[in-house]
């Protein structure tokens, strides 16, 4: 009879091979090099969203909306920074109940009595986990990736969302939708981390969540002036290219900053990501070249990031070659979705949110139900593994997945609604026909 998946949060099984034999002894020190790790890894993270992900995006749309586009991200980096600080840190990872944090670190309220001290994730619970970083540290590296992800977002209503209702919109989301989904999954306590979720850098908290946000995002707002009907190609593919090299590179931070420690885990983690972006890269061109006769510059990038998004749940857990594999299938489905999938259902997903971020974070979460090599947790105590791949890992994945579609997706809905009676969320039908550079911001490129 198969041993019954234990009950502990994902942390506690990433920091256990960050930190000495002892516990108690790596909670009394910090160690430096861990600290160096972790802040370059937050530092490529930032570098995915400014100017990863604003040139990537800026990239695919319409001259008259680069500029538009550009700003989504670069504002959304500053909302982000202060919505962390004043409430979405506190409200991710402060200890609170199995369902959300609580008040205790807003504003980031006592952070002068533990900067200099090693920080113990769920202080105070039966699920503690003891770091060799500060707290500063931890809270800057989560909070690169709450300012990425409503930033990927943006993607799905290129060209027609007004930026004060982006602002409002994303605003809520990130407070009401990120910071819950964070705790759940991420905080020792969270209720999805109890019952034994493997997401390792955010399959469901990033990928699936943005991807499901934007697809709620397309439908509500229907879809731009011209679809289907106007010559919509991408404006200059260069800086598409460009942005999807810094996302590449970024993404080593954004998957082994996961292990909070320089080691192996990192190293296994960088690898599988490397091995997964550069097989969906295949996979989507040489599905392109046979279905269409050519293989594509945005293909390739695509594929690329189909492949970056699958590996993020699966980086500290698989071996080299299901990371390869779940690449090549990742960049074949993402293809088909963003084509295929979206061709028929008909909505407008301006740069395929949901056909590269959704659909292959939900591939990469059940994957690493499957293939989680109890290896990559093997401890003195369970030799076997924490995290092992079979049907009951498999099914845990699958719930979390399944949770995150309907939260995400009711909460968008309801935070859209929201919106458009405060703000009204599309610009009229003169300012999208004239470009959203011009009519939002009073600028254009040249």
């Amino acid at each position: 009879m198969p041993r019954p998946l234990r009950v502990l949060p994902l942390l506690a099984a990433i920091t256990t091979f960050a930190l000495p034999a002892s516990a108690a002894e790596a909670a009394a020190r910090i160690e430096p090099g861990d600290v160096a790790w972790m802040l370059l890894c937050t530092a490529l993270v930032m570098l995915m969203t400014i100017p990863g992900l604003a040139l990537f995006y800026a990239g695919m749309v319409r001259k008259k909306n680069v500029l538009a586009t550009m700003m989504q991200s670069f504002s959304l980096c500053a909302v982000g920074t202060v919505l962390w600080m004043v409430a979405g840190y506190s409200l991710a990872f402060g200890t609170g109940d199995a369902w959300i944090g609580d008040t205790s670190r807003l504003m980031l309220h006592g952070i002068a009595e533990t900067w200099d001290k090693p920080f113990t994730l769920g202080a105070g619970t039966e699920y503690a986990v003891p770091t060799t970083i500060p707290e500063s540290v931890f809270l800057l590296f989560q909070m690169a990736f709450a300012i990425i992800t409503p930033a990927v977002v943006t993607g799905a209503f290129a060209d027609r969302m007004k930026f004060s209702a982006m602002l409002v919109f994303l605003s809520l989301w990130s407070l009401l939708v990120y910071a819950p989904l964070a705790h759940w999954v991420w905080a020792p306590n969270g209720w999805l981390a109890v019952m034994g979720v493997a997401d390792f850098a955010g399959g469901t908290v990033v990928e699936v969540n943005a991807g499901v946000t934007g697809l709620v995002c397309a439908l509500v707002m229907g879809r731009r002036l011209g679809y289907r009907q106007e010559n919509m190609a991408p404006w200059n593919l260069a800086l598409a290219v460009v942005g999807a090299s810094l996302l590449w590179v970024g993404w080593f931070g954004f998957n082994a900053g996961g292990a909070l420690a320089a080691g192996g885990r990192a190293a296994m983690a960088v690898l599988a990501t490397q091995l997964a972006a550069a097989g969906a890269t295949l996979s989507w061109s040489f599905a392109e070249w046979l279905l269409r006769g050519k293989p594509s510059v945005l293909g390739a990038i695509s594929g690329a990031v189909a492949g970056l998004v699958a590996v993020t749940p699966a980086a500290g857990f698989v071996l080299p070659g299901p990371a390869l594999g779940l690449g090549l299938v990742a960049g074949a489905v993402c293809f088909w979705a963003a084509t295929e999938l979206k061709q028929r259902l008909g909505y407008d997903d301006s740069l395929d949110v949901f056909g590269v971020h959704g659909v292959a974070g939900i591939i990469g979460m059940l994957a690493t139900g499957w293939f989680a090599c109890g290896a990559l947790t093997a401890t003195a105590e369970h030799p076997e593994g924490l995290y092992v791949g079979g049907v009951s890992l498999l099914g845990v994945q699958a719930l979390a997945v399944g949770v995150t579609i309907l939260f995400s997706g009711a909460a968008s809905w309801l935070l859209l609604v929201v919106t458009e009676r405060l703000v009204g969320l599309r610009v009229t039908r003169e300012e999208e026909r004239e470009g959203l550079d011009l009519t939002l911001h009073g600028e254009q490129v040249f």
